[in-house]
Protein backbone atom coordinates (compact mmCIF):
# COMPACT_ATOMS: atom_id res chain seq x y z
CA UNK A 1 0.00 0.00 0.00
CA UNK A 2 1.27 3.38 -0.80
CA UNK A 3 -0.14 5.54 1.49
CA UNK A 4 -0.72 3.22 4.80
CA UNK A 5 -2.86 4.75 7.49
CA UNK A 6 -4.76 7.52 6.06
CA UNK A 7 -8.29 8.18 6.57
CA UNK A 8 -9.48 10.29 3.18
CA UNK A 9 -12.38 12.38 3.16
CA UNK A 10 -14.24 14.01 0.06
CA UNK A 11 -17.53 15.45 -1.43
CA UNK A 12 -19.22 15.32 -4.98
CA UNK A 13 -19.17 18.92 -5.65
CA UNK A 14 -22.20 18.23 -8.38
CA UNK A 15 -23.83 15.61 -5.94
CA UNK A 16 -25.71 15.47 -2.88
CA UNK A 17 -22.99 12.79 -1.84
CA UNK A 18 -20.18 12.27 0.15
CA UNK A 19 -17.29 9.89 0.28
CA UNK A 20 -14.40 7.96 2.64
CA UNK A 21 -11.75 6.26 1.85
CA UNK A 22 -9.37 4.32 5.05
CA UNK A 23 -6.35 2.45 4.09
CA UNK A 24 -4.62 0.78 7.15
CA UNK A 25 -1.42 -1.32 7.76
CA UNK A 26 1.13 -0.31 10.06
CA UNK A 27 -1.89 0.89 12.85
CA UNK A 28 -3.61 -2.47 12.31
CA UNK A 29 -0.70 -4.85 12.42
CA UNK A 30 0.55 -2.89 15.74
CA UNK A 31 -3.24 -4.22 17.07
CA UNK A 32 -2.93 -7.30 16.67
CA UNK A 33 0.49 -7.43 17.06
CA UNK A 34 1.22 -9.79 20.75
CA UNK A 35 -2.44 -11.20 19.87
CA UNK A 36 -2.38 -14.75 18.91
CA UNK A 37 -5.73 -14.31 16.85
CA UNK A 38 -7.10 -17.20 14.30
CA UNK A 39 -7.24 -15.86 10.92
CA UNK A 40 -10.89 -15.77 10.92
CA UNK A 41 -10.92 -13.47 14.24
CA UNK A 42 -7.39 -10.99 12.79
CA UNK A 43 -9.82 -10.70 9.68
CA UNK A 44 -13.59 -9.16 11.47
CA UNK A 45 -10.99 -7.31 13.93
CA UNK A 46 -9.32 -5.55 10.89
CA UNK A 47 -12.92 -5.18 9.16
CA UNK A 48 -14.16 -3.70 12.46
CA UNK A 49 -11.04 -1.25 12.69
CA UNK A 50 -11.67 0.03 9.17
CA UNK A 51 -15.41 0.54 9.93
CA UNK A 52 -14.71 2.40 13.16
CA UNK A 53 -12.50 4.94 11.16
CA UNK A 54 -15.22 5.13 8.62
CA UNK A 55 -18.02 5.96 11.35
CA UNK A 56 -15.99 8.21 13.32
CA UNK A 57 -15.40 10.82 10.35
CA UNK A 58 -18.99 10.41 9.70
CA UNK A 59 -19.57 12.58 12.72
CA UNK A 60 -18.43 16.41 13.46
CA UNK A 61 -17.66 16.01 17.20
CA UNK A 62 -14.68 16.05 19.75
CA UNK A 63 -14.87 12.71 21.86
CA UNK A 64 -14.42 9.07 21.16
CA UNK A 65 -17.02 6.31 19.44
CA UNK A 66 -17.45 2.57 20.48
CA UNK A 67 -18.25 0.12 18.12
CA UNK A 68 -19.20 -3.66 19.92
CA UNK A 69 -20.04 -6.98 18.68
CA UNK A 70 -21.69 -9.28 21.24
CA UNK A 71 -22.83 -12.90 20.15
CA UNK A 72 -23.22 -16.43 21.14
CA UNK A 73 -20.34 -17.87 18.54
CA UNK A 74 -16.57 -18.29 18.81
CA UNK A 75 -16.14 -14.52 19.82
CA UNK A 76 -18.33 -13.28 23.14
CA UNK A 77 -16.61 -10.10 23.19
CA UNK A 78 -15.41 -7.63 19.94
CA UNK A 79 -15.02 -4.40 20.13
CA UNK A 80 -13.38 -1.09 18.70
CA UNK A 81 -12.75 2.39 19.92
CA UNK A 82 -11.71 5.29 18.83
CA UNK A 83 -11.80 9.23 18.73
CA UNK A 84 -11.92 12.06 16.24
CA UNK A 85 -8.22 12.04 15.65
CA UNK A 86 -8.07 8.73 14.22
CA UNK A 87 -6.42 6.79 17.12
CA UNK A 88 -7.59 4.01 17.30
CA UNK A 89 -7.25 0.20 19.71
CA UNK A 90 -9.81 -3.05 19.53
CA UNK A 91 -9.82 -6.27 21.11
CA UNK A 92 -11.67 -10.15 20.31
CA UNK A 93 -12.25 -11.82 23.56
CA UNK A 94 -12.93 -15.58 22.30
CA UNK A 95 -14.95 -18.34 24.28
CA UNK A 96 -13.69 -21.57 22.53
CA UNK A 97 -10.41 -21.95 19.77
CA UNK A 98 -11.98 -21.43 16.28
CA UNK A 99 -11.06 -21.79 12.98
CA UNK A 100 -14.53 -20.80 11.44
CA UNK A 101 -14.47 -17.70 9.36
CA UNK A 102 -16.69 -14.58 8.44
CA UNK A 103 -19.13 -12.19 11.09
CA UNK A 104 -21.89 -15.10 11.54
CA UNK A 105 -19.93 -18.21 12.36
CA UNK A 106 -17.69 -16.13 14.29
CA UNK A 107 -20.13 -14.12 16.70
CA UNK A 108 -23.44 -16.43 15.96
CA UNK A 109 -26.35 -14.65 17.43
CA UNK A 110 -25.96 -11.29 18.88
CA UNK A 111 -26.06 -7.30 18.63
CA UNK A 112 -23.39 -4.45 17.13
CA UNK A 113 -23.88 -1.93 20.04
CA UNK A 114 -22.05 1.63 19.07
CA UNK A 115 -21.62 4.36 21.82
CA UNK A 116 -20.64 7.98 21.02
CA UNK A 117 -19.22 9.97 23.95
CA UNK A 118 -18.84 13.76 22.68
CA UNK A 119 -16.41 15.62 24.85
CA UNK A 120 -18.49 18.14 26.23
CA UNK A 121 -22.37 16.45 26.02
CA UNK A 122 -24.13 12.92 26.96
CA UNK A 123 -23.11 10.14 25.48
CA UNK A 124 -25.39 8.11 23.49
CA UNK A 125 -26.32 4.88 22.00
CA UNK A 126 -27.28 2.76 19.09
CA UNK A 127 -28.15 -1.37 19.04
CA UNK A 128 -28.97 -3.15 16.08
CA UNK A 129 -29.58 -7.06 15.76
CA UNK A 130 -26.27 -8.81 13.51
CA UNK A 131 -28.56 -10.22 11.10
CA UNK A 132 -26.97 -9.53 7.91
CA UNK A 133 -24.04 -11.23 6.53
CA UNK A 134 -21.40 -9.03 6.76
CA UNK A 135 -20.09 -6.83 9.17
CA UNK A 136 -20.76 -3.75 6.14
CA UNK A 137 -24.11 -4.48 5.44
CA UNK A 138 -25.21 -4.60 9.85
CA UNK A 139 -23.27 -0.93 9.45
CA UNK A 140 -25.45 -0.51 6.30
CA UNK A 141 -28.88 -1.69 8.72
CA UNK A 142 -27.37 0.46 11.47
CA UNK A 143 -27.52 3.46 9.31
CA UNK A 144 -30.84 3.20 8.44
CA UNK A 145 -32.87 2.25 11.40
CA UNK A 146 -30.86 4.67 13.67
CA UNK A 147 -29.60 7.80 11.35
CA UNK A 148 -31.84 7.72 8.42
CA UNK A 149 -29.42 8.48 6.05
CA UNK A 150 -28.62 6.44 2.75
CA UNK A 151 -25.52 4.84 3.70
CA UNK A 152 -23.33 2.28 1.87
CA UNK A 153 -20.08 0.49 3.09
CA UNK A 154 -17.47 -1.75 1.78
CA UNK A 155 -14.27 -3.66 3.96
CA UNK A 156 -11.22 -5.41 2.68
CA UNK A 157 -9.04 -7.84 4.07
CA UNK A 158 -5.25 -8.32 2.89
CA UNK A 159 -4.60 -11.35 5.62
CA UNK A 160 -1.67 -12.05 3.65
CA UNK A 161 -0.03 -8.65 3.53
CA UNK A 162 -2.35 -7.57 7.12
CA UNK A 163 -3.76 -4.95 5.63
CA UNK A 164 -7.23 -3.46 6.23
CA UNK A 165 -9.39 -0.74 4.06
CA UNK A 166 -12.69 0.33 3.75
CA UNK A 167 -15.02 2.98 1.65
CA UNK A 168 -18.35 4.54 2.59
CA UNK A 169 -20.78 6.91 0.42
CA UNK A 170 -23.61 8.63 2.13
CA UNK A 171 -26.18 10.90 1.15
CA UNK A 172 -25.78 14.00 2.94
CA UNK A 173 -27.50 14.37 5.48
CA UNK A 174 -30.02 17.25 5.18
CA UNK A 175 -30.20 17.42 1.72
CA UNK A 176 -33.79 16.81 1.43
CA UNK A 177 -33.95 20.63 2.26
CA UNK A 178 -32.46 21.97 -1.31
CA UNK A 179 -32.79 21.79 -5.13
CA UNK A 180 -36.45 21.71 -3.84
CA UNK A 181 -36.47 18.77 -1.77
CA UNK A 182 -35.47 16.62 -4.97
CA UNK A 183 -35.68 13.08 -3.26
CA UNK A 184 -35.50 11.38 -6.50
CA UNK A 185 -32.65 12.97 -8.02
CA UNK A 186 -30.41 12.73 -4.83
CA UNK A 187 -31.18 8.94 -4.40
CA UNK A 188 -30.83 8.30 -8.08
CA UNK A 189 -27.58 10.30 -7.20
CA UNK A 190 -26.62 8.27 -4.37
CA UNK A 191 -27.05 5.12 -5.88
CA UNK A 192 -25.01 6.05 -9.16
CA UNK A 193 -21.90 6.77 -6.92
CA UNK A 194 -22.32 3.52 -4.74
CA UNK A 195 -22.05 1.95 -8.60
CA UNK A 196 -18.74 3.39 -9.27
CA UNK A 197 -17.57 2.47 -5.60
CA UNK A 198 -18.73 -1.33 -5.86
CA UNK A 199 -16.05 -1.43 -8.88
CA UNK A 200 -13.16 -1.42 -6.19
CA UNK A 201 -11.15 -4.29 -6.53
CA UNK A 202 -9.33 -5.24 -3.40
CA UNK A 203 -5.91 -5.38 -5.42
CA UNK A 204 -6.59 -1.63 -6.61
CA UNK A 205 -7.40 -0.35 -2.95
CA UNK A 206 -4.13 -1.97 -1.14
CA UNK A 207 -1.80 -1.16 -4.04
CA UNK A 208 -3.13 2.64 -5.15
CA UNK A 209 -2.69 5.33 -3.51
CA UNK A 210 -5.95 7.60 -2.58
CA UNK A 211 -5.70 10.25 -4.70
CA UNK A 212 -4.70 8.03 -8.23
CA UNK A 213 -7.92 5.69 -6.98
CA UNK A 214 -10.47 8.09 -6.46
CA UNK A 215 -9.60 9.46 -9.94
CA UNK A 216 -9.69 5.88 -11.18
CA UNK A 217 -13.49 5.22 -9.95
CA UNK A 218 -14.60 8.44 -10.44
CA UNK A 219 -12.95 10.56 -12.77
CA UNK A 220 -15.97 11.92 -14.67
CA UNK A 221 -17.22 13.64 -11.53
CA UNK A 222 -16.57 16.41 -9.87
CA UNK A 223 -14.27 15.14 -6.65
CA UNK A 224 -14.02 17.85 -3.56
CA UNK A 225 -11.12 16.51 -1.32
CA UNK A 226 -9.84 17.09 2.14
CA UNK A 227 -6.40 17.15 3.89
CA UNK A 228 -5.93 13.29 4.94
CA UNK A 229 -5.99 12.09 8.28
CA UNK A 230 -3.54 9.63 10.12
CA UNK A 231 -4.68 6.34 11.49
CA UNK A 232 -2.69 5.35 14.34
CA UNK A 233 -2.95 2.61 17.11
CA UNK A 234 -2.94 4.17 20.45
CA UNK A 235 -3.42 1.71 23.32
CA UNK A 236 -3.99 4.85 26.29
CA UNK A 237 -2.77 2.47 29.28
CA UNK A 238 0.11 3.60 31.51
CA UNK A 239 1.88 3.39 35.03
CA UNK A 240 -0.36 6.52 36.02
CA UNK A 241 -3.61 4.60 34.71
CA UNK A 242 -2.65 1.04 36.99
CA UNK A 243 -1.71 2.92 39.63
CA UNK A 244 -5.20 4.90 39.85
CA UNK A 245 -6.75 1.80 39.55
CA UNK A 246 -4.64 0.13 42.34
CA UNK A 247 -5.18 2.89 44.66
CA UNK A 248 -8.60 2.19 44.52
CA UNK A 249 -7.84 -1.55 46.50
CA UNK A 250 -7.83 -1.48 50.60
CA UNK A 251 -4.30 -1.28 51.44
CA UNK A 252 -4.31 -4.57 53.63
CA UNK A 253 -5.10 -6.19 50.23
CA UNK A 254 -2.19 -4.86 48.58
CA UNK A 255 -0.10 -5.80 50.72
CA UNK A 256 -0.95 -9.49 50.95
CA UNK A 257 -0.94 -9.59 46.78
CA UNK A 258 2.85 -8.10 47.55
CA UNK A 259 3.51 -10.75 50.13
CA UNK A 260 2.33 -13.49 48.03
CA UNK A 261 3.92 -12.43 44.41
CA UNK A 262 6.59 -10.11 45.23
CA UNK A 263 4.48 -7.33 43.02
CA UNK A 264 0.93 -6.38 42.07
CA UNK A 265 1.02 -6.35 38.68
CA UNK A 266 -1.50 -5.68 35.91
CA UNK A 267 -1.82 -6.57 31.64
CA UNK A 268 -3.48 -4.44 29.58
CA UNK A 269 -5.69 -6.17 27.36
CA UNK A 270 -5.25 -4.37 24.46
CA UNK A 271 -1.65 -4.26 23.86
CA UNK A 272 -0.78 -6.82 26.20
CA UNK A 273 1.77 -5.05 28.40
CA UNK A 274 2.40 -5.46 31.55
CA UNK A 275 3.20 -3.15 34.58
CA UNK A 276 4.35 -4.56 37.88
CA UNK A 277 4.99 -2.42 41.05
CA UNK A 278 6.77 -3.89 43.71
CA UNK A 279 6.60 -2.51 47.79
CA UNK A 280 8.75 0.29 47.44
CA UNK A 281 7.08 1.46 44.43
CA UNK A 282 3.83 1.41 46.53
CA UNK A 283 4.59 2.48 49.10
CA UNK A 284 2.71 5.32 50.32
CA UNK A 285 -0.86 2.78 49.05
CA UNK A 286 0.11 0.93 52.16
CA UNK A 287 1.65 2.85 54.58
CA UNK A 288 -2.55 3.82 55.62
CA UNK A 289 -2.12 -0.01 57.09
CA UNK A 290 -2.12 0.47 60.67
CA UNK A 291 0.29 -1.97 63.02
Amino acid sequence: MTSPDVLNRYLFDDLHVRGELVQLTKSYQQNIAKHNYPQGVRVLLGELMAATCLLTATIKFEGDITVQLQGDGPIGYMAMNGNDRQEMRGIARLTEDTEAKGLKALIGKGNMIITIRPKNAEAYQGIVALEEESLADCLVHYFEVSEQIPTKIWLFSDDKNLQVAGSLVQLLPGSDDTDGGNKEQQQHDFEHICQLTNTIKAEEIFEIEAKQLLYRLYHQEKVRMFDPQDVSFVCGCSSEKCLTAIAQIEPSEIKSIIAEQGNVSMTCDFCLTTYAFDEQQLASYISEIKH
